[in-house]
């Protein structure tokens, strides 16, 4: 869980957000719908408490001895969505949720006023701020219960369903456009580590086991993944002794709840009364779970950054890749020349269908393709909305059915080979597969309303034109 927006995390809208144009429009419909589901959903959702098991009562113990206390939430498990926050009672439109104190904050502060500022404070070059909370969760973790902060470490995850975690099986799984990434995260974790072998020798002092069995690869990549996942977003003023944009906090307690798409809060720093606050937007019914927004993400980003899957996620989409764009056109001679043509105007990115169809973005690129190498001086006017005739419409829409079949096709293979790998793995991959498997099921839920989409238009071709009222029609 993160509130940050640097590198992208939690974003705070108030308002209606639109990402794009899609062919045609069904939101009112599917969001009444996707209602209607949620709150089925909702009626059949149970819960036990958590707040009478060990770990939760120290938990809340360090926090109260720190300033917070808490009566509306309570740590609970639900059997829809795994651990959470539990609301003691109605929690009304505007009211605050929950009001975090400063001194319950990890920060880098808390970093480098530790015994580890010394080390820190004294290194060339300078580590960054991320690093510098990685180490001291991976430092405290060891230190066990003679830790302060060990009521808080105890109750992080072990382990998290993050690419950075994955196996080569599970990111074999991956659809196209998201693997590179997954990879590269899996990558970056491994660098931070072996680059800063020298910085972790330098801490043998401070250790009572070898160095090398204390900060492992593994052992970072947790703490990675635990700031990666679960930070909120806070800034810090500059200082001499880390590199970077240092906007982290961990937030005991408050980490604890869970993202929902539809939900929307007012999360920030409070200069005046020092407290980390969330207020509710819309408000929580007694006994229901509290949950916040981490921002207008579709599924594929909340599995790479926060490594889990959302349910009825509005802004979930299928990504084309270029990779596929050009095997589909492969025998287009003037193929190499559109897409550079596409690449230098920003338009071979976020290529996305949606359950209402291919979107904007990607129907344009579509209809540049259509056209011939002789109608090059048109090709600028077709990427700001010129139209197209009817007959290269109709190469675009076809061409779009035939993408969506080639990812459909992907994806049923992918979810085959998912049924077969989970019959033989261990819990810890059985857990990423699972995240896998409900991302490559909402696509192949997407793909094939999408497809039906792609059918009516081609069943009506009065539709294909999407022309703007001015806009003359390239022939």
């Amino acid at each position: 869980m993160c509130l940050r927006s640097c590198r992208t995390r939690w974003t705070f809208d108030t308002g209606v957000t639109v990402s794009g144009g899609v062919m045609r429009g069904r939101s009112h419909r599917a969001g009444r719908a996707a209602r209607k589901r949620r709150r089925k959903q909702e009626s059949l959702v149970q819960s036990v408490s958590l707040c009478h098991q060990l770990q939760y009562v120290r938990l809340m113990k360090f926090l109260h001895q720190r300033g917070f206390t808490s009566t509306l939430l309570q740590p609970a498990l639900f059997t829809d969505s795994g651990r959470g926050l539990q609301a003691l009672k109605t929690i009304e439109p505007g009211q605050l949720l929950i009001s975090l104190p400063e001194s319950c904050l990890l920060t880098t502060s808390t970093v480098l006023d530790s015994y580890l500022g010394h080390y820190i404070k004294s290194w060339k070059p300078r580590l960054s701020p991320l690093l510098a909370l990685c180490v001291f969760l991976v430092c405290e973790r060891h230190r066990g219960e003679a830790s302060d902060w060990f009521p808080y470490i105890d109750v992080l995850p072990t382990t998290y369903t993050c690419p950075a975690y994955f196996t080569d099986d599970v990111v074999a799984a991956l659809p196209a456009s998201v693997k590179k990434r997954a990879s590269e995260q899996r990558e970056a974790v491994r660098e931070i580590h072996s680059s800063h072998q020298d910085f972790f020798r330098s801490l043998q002092p401070i250790l009572s086991q070898p160095v090398e069995e204390v900060l492992t690869y593994e052992a970072l990549r947790w703490a990675w993944c635990s700031v990666n996942t679960r930070s909120v977003f806070m800034s810090h003023p500059s200082n001499n002794f880390l590199s970077g944009q240092d906007v982290y906090a961990l937030a005991p307690f408050l980490d604890l709840l869970n993202h929902r798409p539809d939900v929307q809060v007012k999360a920030s720093f409070n200069d005046v009364t020092r407290r980390y606050e969330i207020r509710s937007v819309s408000g929580t019914l007694r006994y229901q779970q509290a949950f916040i927004n981490y921002g207008s993400h579709d599924n594929q980003r909340l599995m790479l950054e926060y490594g889990f899957v959302a349910a009825c996620n509005p802004h979930s989409v299928v990504y084309v890749d270029t990779d596929l764009l050009t095997d589909v056109l492969r025998r287009d001679r003037s193929l190499e020349q559109k897409m550079k043509f596409l690449r230098e105007n920003d338009f071979l990115q976020n290529l996305t269908v949606s359950s209402e169809g291919p979107s904007w973005r990607l129907m344009t690129a579509l209809r540049l393709l259509s056209l011939p190498q002789t109608l090059y001086h048109h090709w600028k006017a077709v990427l700001l909305g010129q139209a197209v005739c009817e007959e290269r419409e109709q190469w675009s829409v076809h061409t779009a059915k035939t993408l969506c079949q080639r990812l459909l096709q992907d994806t049923h293979s992918a979810l085959d080979q998912i049924s077969l790998l989970l019959q033989q793995c261990e819990q810890s991959v059985r857990e990423q597969l699972h995240v896998v498997q409900s991302l490559r099921q909402e696509e192949r839920c997407i793909l094939g309303k999408s497809l039906d989409v792609l059918e009516d238009m081609l069943g009506q071709p009065d539709e294909l034109l999407s022309c703007q009222p001015d806009a003359d029609t390239v022939s």
